[in-house]
């Protein structure tokens, strides 16, 4: 028997803020489960679990505690569903992973998605394994209480489930350990997590409205319950996944390869990172799902339902730890010693959310360092780069942005020096070396008009805290994108209206419906973002490291910019393509890079310049308390191992992609055209950091000059040493092997 001192490392301290209660319906789901499983034909004879098994596991339990508050006949059909899951888990890992066998494994899975049929009285095929079997019997059993809009999510949580198994599979046929980032947006799909989630809406009798189910408070708070139960299960299941199944998706195993620290210490910084989640996911609930339901006009009902599910998703962290503690499937021995109680939390974990308020704005931090970036594709550079200039320049005067706006306040941010330094063209060259000149024009103009409006917003809406304001200027905005006729704009106030009005018809135009709804999309959601930072901006609130990241590809302008790319690609690749986790996880990782790299070179000006709290770097210093140079050491690792991701999609995980789908050689090669327009992209975003006045230090000072906070310049000399707020004295860097 495995003792607490042969772990591999001893569990910490957990925040757990919620009690677990137990279900009093266990008993009746012990028996109906093993009765069920046995008749799915999950027992004796199915080579994976003997009854020993089952009963060991004990997934009533798990339900009992995630599912408090269920009936008995809901409580026997949720455990049903977790025993039927771990079941696919164990049977996928023994018949497929085991043996490699991925062809195996993808014709497996297909054939799942066809026993969750959406309409009532669709024909589905004749179950031949016991998963086949289970799950139809589960379907069956659930949806006929459940909306259209219910089924949807949950048959498409579940294909992720199911699917992404795959992805598991190939990282263990290549032998590689995924970054930290790519970890975890992958878990969510492969862990099941989102699953569960809409597992809780079923047994709390409480759906989500489809007005808000994709919503931003929504997501997160999905994927903040997610990544707490997945980093919680990889403390817990580390001795079993990488001793006994030779698993490389383990959060603790990431971290210990990332940090190259030992496992003590990454099970650590996991554990900080779920603590993070959990904060993160208090944050939302508190402060952004009441404005939301608000916002949507929900009735009281569907605001009950919505703070039901809130409740469930906590009642299934509090209650997936206790199962966790308990079960014989994971390593806790020793761990019903652990100092927390039924409600607890700890002083790192509290000492960590007060570090998350306080940051010090407008300190001196001096010129930004840099990195190795270890960027090798050609940079090539746009011949029609000079005409570009001029023509965005002229533009650029001619929509106003470069001068005060009567009535609109805050709104002279740019002039023509600004402009000329900021050389949004050099940007666009390197992005789109092959755009004719027509193309390349609107391309620069696009990003003139995103970073033009990316300055403002802070100026105008974020040091006055109108939220509001910011709000009702996004809504404007959205006349200024009609659908069915590109140009049927009505006369627009400001530049700043007049200027999208422009773009969006010149852009547009050429586009089918569908296609104008998905470009205007990838600028609602940018604009939206900024309301995320405006937010952040009132609360003093340093973004903890996950929400940041998958929020600062929205602020970016990544998806934009990658839509822009894609204008010349032609109907030929089905959309469902794009969609693909391969290519969400290539355009990803590129926009994570691209992200991380500007944080790298906007240091100073960030956070010494603007008070900033929405820089990666900061939010590295911010999560681990360490100093600049170890969080510059930390994103420099951390872009560069995003880079390495994207060349191993490209490489590895396409080719499979184009198997899957049947591409034909002239889809292929158009999708092998984007990856190096990809390329392209990173090059040209590169290059247009290194050479713009923008980031320079005697740049920002001449540029402060001139901004509305210093009209007559940075305060110097004798009796101005207040204007600017000291630098503390650095902190010590953890005491985490690769943080030193």
């Amino acid at each position: 028997m495995t003792t607490a001192a042969q772990q591999p490392f001893t569990l910490p301290q957990f925040y757990m803020p919620y009690p677990a209660r137990q279900n009093p319906h266990v008993e009746r789901a012990r028996t109906h489960s093993r009765e069920w499983a046995r008749a799915m034909g999950m027992l004796e004879g199915s080579g994976i679990w003997t009854q020993q098994d089952l009963d060991a596991h004990d997934y009533a339990l798990l339900c009992a505690y995630t599912h408090p508050d269920a009936s008995a006949d809901d409580l026997d059909l949720v455990t049903d569903w977790y025993v039927w899951v771990f079941f696919f888990d164990d049977h996928f890992l023994e018949v497929f992973k085991r043996t490699q066998d991925r062809p195996g494994g993808k014709a497996y899975l297909d054939r799942l998605a066809a026993f969750m049929p959406l309409t009532d009285g669709e024909p589905t095929p004749e179950p031949v394994n016991p998963v086949e079997a289970g799950l139809a019997d589960l379907w069956a059993r659930t949806v006929p209480s459940m909306s259209a809009g219910w089924r949807r999510r949950f048959a498409e949580a579940t294909e992720h489930l199911l699917n992404e198994s795959l992805w598991e599979l190939s990282n263990i046929n290549a032998g590689r350990v995924p970054n930290p980032v790519e970890y975890i947006e992958m878990r969510r799909k492969v862990g099941g997590a989102p699953w569960s989630a809409g597992l809780v809406e079923f047994a709390a009798r409480a759906e989500v409205p489809d007005a808000v189910a994709g919503a931003r408070p929504l997501r997160v708070l999905r994927d903040a319950f997610s990544d707490g139960v997945h980093l919680r299960n990889d403390l817990f299941s580390y001795e079993r996944e990488i001793g006994e199944e030779g698993e490389l998706s383990n959060g603790v195993l990431v971290l210990e390869t990332f940090f190259g620290c030992t496992t003590q210490e990454a099970a650590e910084a996991v554990n900080d990172l779920l603590t993070a989640r959990l904060q993160q996911f208090e944050h939302t609930a508190l402060t952004e799902v009441p404005p939301l339901c608000a916002e949507h006009a929900l009735t009281p009902a569907q605001c009950a339902d919505v703070a039901a599910y809130v409740k469930g998703l906590q009642d299934w962290q509090s209650g997936g730890h206790e199962w966790h503690m308990r079960s014989s499937r994971y390593m806790n021995k020793g761990a019903q010693n652990l100092p927390w109680l039924p409600v607890s939390t700890t002083t790192r974990a509290e000492v960590a959310r007060v570090r998350r308020f306080t940051h010090v704005p407008h300190q001196r931090v001096g010129p930004a360092r840099m990195v190795d970036f270890a960027l090798t594709f050609p940079l090539r550079l746009s011949p029609h780069l000079e005409h570009s200039r001029r023509e965005t320049a002229d533009w650029a005067r001619r929509m106003g942005l470069l001068a005060p706006q009567p009535g609109v306040p805050a709104s002279g941010i740019w002039d023509e020096e600004k402009l000329a330094d900021y050389d949004l063209p050099l940007c666009a060259a390197g992005l789109y070396p092959d755009a004719e000149p027509e193309g390349l024009d609107l391309a620069s103009q696009w990003l003139v008009w995103g970073t033009w409006a990316d300055d403002y917003y802070p100026v105008a809406f974020g040091r006055s805290r109108d939220l509001a304001g910011a709000r009702a200027c996004n809504e404007a905005l959205l006349a200024y994108m009609p659908i069915e006729d590109p140009a049927a704009s009505p006369e627009p106030v400001t530049a700043l209206q007049r200027s999208l009005a422009d773009l969006w018809r010149r852009t547009a135009t050429p586009m089918d419906v569908p296609a104008r709804l998905r470009f205007r999309d990838t600028i609602t959601v940018m604009t939206g973002s900024w309301l995320w930072e405006l937010a952040n901006m009132a609360e003093n609130r340093v973004p903890e490291p996950v929400d940041y990241l998958e929020m600062r590809r929205l602020t970016f302008g990544s998806d934009l910019t990658m839509c822009l790319c894609r204008l010349g690609h032609g109907p030929g690749i089905p959309e469902e393509v794009y969609r693909s986790g391969p290519i969400r996880s290539l355009e990803n990782a590129a926009a994570d890079y691209a992200c991380l790299l500007n944080d790298v070179f906007s240091y100073q000006k960030e956070i010494e310049f603007e008070g900033e709290v929405h820089n990666g770097v900061l939010v590295v210093q911010n999560f681990f308390d360490c100093d600049y140079p170890t969080g510059l050491r930390i994103t420099g690792d951390l872009l560069r191992s995003r880079l390495a991701e994207f060349r191993h999609i490209a490489a590895s995980q396409l080719p499979l992609l184009y198997e899957d789908f049947a591409l034909d050689p002239a889809q292929r090669a158009t999708l092998d055209g984007y990856v190096r327009e990809l390329e392209n992209w990173l090059a040209g975003i590169l290059n247009w950091h290194r050479n713009v006045r923008r980031y320079r230090e005697s740049d920002l000072r001449r540029h402060a000059g001139k901004s509305w906070l210093w009209p007559l310049g940075t305060p110097t000399g004798l009796g101005t040493s207040a204007a600017r707020i000291p630098l503390p004295a650095p902190r010590q860097a953890p005491a985490l092997g690769g943080l030193r």
